[in-house]
Formats: structure tokens, C-alpha cells, sequence
């Protein structure tokens, strides 16, 4: 699904591809074997080598096994066949998590692009985007994963995720780009808050609710 994506991008000169949070394998919180979809820290290259393109940056969330054991909710940034970085989750989850914190704060630059990522509920917290800012970040890509149980799930979550695209856009006045998974299975249900926020605090664009979806924009440096 991802290659083809990339493949989409390859073809309308689109340079950059942010994918959800835990996009391969899904949340391992969820799971009864929480290490079964993890790729170890060094394997990523090798996992990732499929959407490897000469023009598309890809951000891939996926959990991380980490050399001492520790579980990571991450997200690396693949570019032209190698791993540019690799951030990590600063929270994990509201209450418990069987991901580690992430305590790395990172901006990365990737063809004249200064960009910083947090995942989902880090958005709510404004330090790490600001950080980035201060250090040169514009854009700040926000891989998202809001499926919950049918129980637990409401449209009020599209909301908090505008709510702190917005917030985060004009404290830093940056590029805010979240992408949620979105839909229904039988045990989980998205709406879906994929959406790109001006460094003005405007709604560039929004997802389809409850579809899957592509939003492009052209992004770059600070509004004036």
C-alpha cells in the first residue's frame, strides 16, 4: 500500500510522503505479542528497502525493538535508500504504554527542508515543536494513529488534533501536516484528522472522514 503511494508521488513530482503512526503493524499496545510486528533497530534499512525512491522522502511509523529490548513507538524518515533519522515517541499514551519514552528532540533536513516529527498525543504538548522551531524546523510532520475500540471512539478526537494543529502552526509558525489512519474494522473505528495547517493557524486542507485519502499541498519556509 505504502509503495504505491510512493509510486503516486514518484509520478506528480511529489517530494515528501508522511505516513500514519505504526503504519507497519499497527499499535503494538493492541497486540498479545507486542514484539511481532517490531523491527529491530538495525533492520530498518532492510525493512523499509521496498519504498525506496530517487525523489520521494518517506515518513514511516512502525515500532521500534531497540538493541536493549525497549519497545518504540517511531517513525523514520527513508530517503533515497538510507535512513535519515529516526524519532521516537515522547509519550507513548494517556495512561500505560508497553512503548518507552523517546527523549530525543530532532530536526532533520532533507533537500533544503528543515522538518521536525512528533506522534499523535505529542502534539498536545507544545516543547518538542517548539524546539524544532527554534533549531529551524517550517514544517512538522505528525504521523497519527487515533483507531480506537467501537467503545471508546468519537469524532471529538478530529477536534483535539485540530485544536493543537492550530495551536502548534501559530506558536511556531510552521507547517503542520498530520496523517491519521482512518475507517472502520471490526474491532476499530477512525474517523480520520489527516489535514495540513498553515504557519497561520488556517486549515490548508482536511481529510475524507472515514476514507482512506491523499492530501497535497506545496510547503515550505514560514508565512511572513
Amino acid at each position: 500500500m505504502i509503495r504505491r503511494r510512493v509510486e503516486q508521488c514518484e509520478a506528480t513530482d511529489i517530494t515528501f510522503l508522511c505516513c500514519p503512526e505504526a503504519i507497519l503493524g499497527g499499535l503494538a499496545d493492541y497486540s498479545k505479542d507486542p514484539t511481532r510486528f517490531a523491527v529491530a533497530t538495525g533492520e530498518i534499512a532492510a525493512v523499509l528497502a521496498p519504498l525506496s525512491s530517487d525523489t520521494v522522502t518517506t515518513v514511516v511509523g512502525f515500532t521500534e525493538l531497540a538493541d536493549d529490548g525497549r519497545l518504540y513507538n517511531s517513525a523514520a524518515v527513508w530517503h533515497r535508500g538510507t535512513v535519515a533519522g529516526v524519532y521516537r515517541k515522547q509519550h507513548p499514551a494517556l495512561r500505560r504504554s508497553v512503548y518507552s519514552a523517546g527523549t530525543d528532540t530532532l530536526v532533520f533536513r532533507v533537500g533544503g527542508l528543515a522538518f521536525g516529527i512528533v506522534i499523535c498525543y505529542d502534539s498536545a504538548f507544545s516543547e518538542p515543536a517548539s524546539r524544532m522551531a527554534a533549531r529551524g524546523a517550517t514544517v512538522l510532520f505528525i504521523p497519527t494513529n487515533n483507531a480506537l475500540l467501537h467503545s471508546r471512539a468519537g469524532e471529538d478526537l478530529v477536534a483535539q488534533a485540530r485544536d493543537a494543529d492550530v495551536a502548534r502552526a501559530t506558536e511556531n509558525n510552521m507547517w503542520i501536516i498530520r496523517a491519521d489512519v482512518a475507517g472502520r474494522t471490526t474491532e476499530f473505528v477512525s474517523a480520520g484528522s489527516s489535514e495540513i495547517v498553515r504557519p497561520d493557524g488556517a486549515v490548508a486542507l482536511d481529510a475524507r472522514k472515514f476514507a482512506e485519502d491523499i492530501l497535497v499541498a506545496e510547503v515550505g519556509g514560514p508565512v511572513a
